[in-house]
């Protein structure tokens, strides 16, 4: 199954990003070969409308799932969209998210799991 975990770095021992539309990178790779590229998310620094535009960055690789740490209401309802189960609360490594995820150990959120603008400190 093809996948994206929030990634604080380029390989599977980088810890997962607590946050997914300002996450620096995406884990994007397939469960059973564990082949994953490691692309940079272009809007981690935007003003505003990062999550939608992660979340679009996602949709576009035609993934089935996403782990992540938080996931806002924007990228949430974008994700929810196109049919991509967002699994929230996921922390350690990339490699462990996507073992833990194998397992069954991980489950799909029902709802976003921070509000709006969460990952710019919560200013807004």
């Amino acid at each position: 199954m093809k996948i994206c975990i929030s990634s604080e770095g380029k390989d599977i021992n980088a810890s997962v990003d607590p946050r997914f539309g300002r996450c620096q990178y995406f884990a994007v790779g397939d469960t059973d070969s564990m082949k994953f590229e490691f692309i940079e998310n272009a809007g981690m620094m935007a003003g505003g409308g990062a999550g939608i535009s992660a979340a679009q960055t996602i949709v576009d690789k035609g993934v089935k799932a996403v782990l992540t740490g938080n996931c806002g209401p924007n990228a949430y309802q974008v994700l929810e969209a196109a049919g991509i189960q967002v699994i929230t609360g996921v922390s350690g490594t990339v490699k462990q998210a996507v073992d833990d995820f194998k397992a069954g150990k991980l489950k799909a959120a029902s709802q976003p799991s921070v509000k709006a603008h969460h990952g710019m400190g919560g200013t807004r």
